[in-house]
């Protein structure tokens, strides 16, 4: 495990490398709003262990790395894009495997479709088809979810204790599948260790505001890599049919169900994602 800040498309990015170098990469991108460290180190380390280079990154306006004011966005997708593959360049790796989770597997997509050469395969997990305004096919909010992040508009952002709390319950609300207890214990310490890191907090919401990419809207059919789509059908975040419509309309996608599973990254599931993953990524094996 080592962390490194870097330079990527003329701004500061945080960054963490685990595993060894000579192994296949695998870059991760987060969910929107979302820091690196919602990819549990320990998750991170199961993949390395099976013999992947795991590369996690904060986006810009999470964690450590460069953060603008918020309300004022300062970047569109095609920065975000060209984010990823400053990482990278910057770790001197040619061709990866990306692995995206919800917004993140939206930018996956986008660096297939702009960046196919530095690409060898994709994953996206609990993600939909990327449009630059609308999906066509819809998410689920539930008036509940609605209240809740309009309540945060309203937060003391600069109280910890409370921005922490606001925190777990939105991950009580987003990861309200039936196949698992929502793991409070995990989902705190995560949230606890997110807020204490991050520049500012509040900043990780001008992610609502990104824009542009419409050159690359519902061009997923496109998408000429080899793809692995996972998908719970309890995603309350992100219908299940997204995950089904990116398997069917990305040439040769697999799609693998998680029954009862909601949008997250649960620890019994890892064994899961992570086997479907090293398998889906010995396709080729080129850094």
């Amino acid at each position: 495990m080592s962390k490194k800040m870097i330079q990527a498309n003329g701004v500061d990015l945080c960054t963490e490398s685990f595993g060894n170098p000579t192994d296949p990469t695998l870059l991760l991108n987060a969910g929107g709003c979302l820091s690196m460290v919602w990819w549990p180190q320990d998750f991170c380390r199961k993949l390395a262990e099976a013999g992947r280079y795991v590369i996690r990154y904060d986006y810009r306006d999470t964690g450590r790395s460069i953060t603008y004011k918020p309300g004022q966005i300062h970047y569109s997708w095609d920065d975000l894009t060209d984010d990823a593959v400053g990482v990278l360049d910057a770790y001197g790796v040619d061709r990866a495997h990306l692995f995206g989770w919800s917004m993140g597997g939206m930018i996956t997509q986008l660096v297939a479709l702009k960046h196919p050469e530095r690409v060898i395969t994709i994953t996206l997990i609990m993600s939909k088809p990327f449009a630059s305004v609308s999906s066509d096919v819809p998410t689920v909010e539930s008036e509940e979810f609605l209240s809740h992040f309009a309540r945060g508009q309203t937060l003391d952002w600069a109280d910890e204790a409370v921005v922490i709390d606001y925190t777990v319950e939105s991950w009580r609300l987003t990861a309200a599948g039936s196949k698992h207890p929502f793991d409070e214990i995990s989902i705190r310490a995560l949230a606890t260790e997110d807020v204490k890191r991050a520049n500012n907090n509040l900043s990780s919401s001008n992610h609502a505001l990104i824009s542009g990419g419409d050159r690359y809207s519902n061009r997923h059919r496109e998408i000429k890599i080899p793809t692995l789509v996972i998908h719970g059908t309890a995603d309350p975040m992100v219908n299940y049919q997204n995950g089904v419509t990116l398997a069917e309309e990305i040439p040769n996608a697999t799609l693998l169900t998680l029954e009862g599973t909601a949008h997250e990254l649960h620890r019994d599931d890892w064994d899961t994602i992570i086997d479907a993953i090293i398998q889906h990524t010995q396709q080729v094996r080129v850094n």
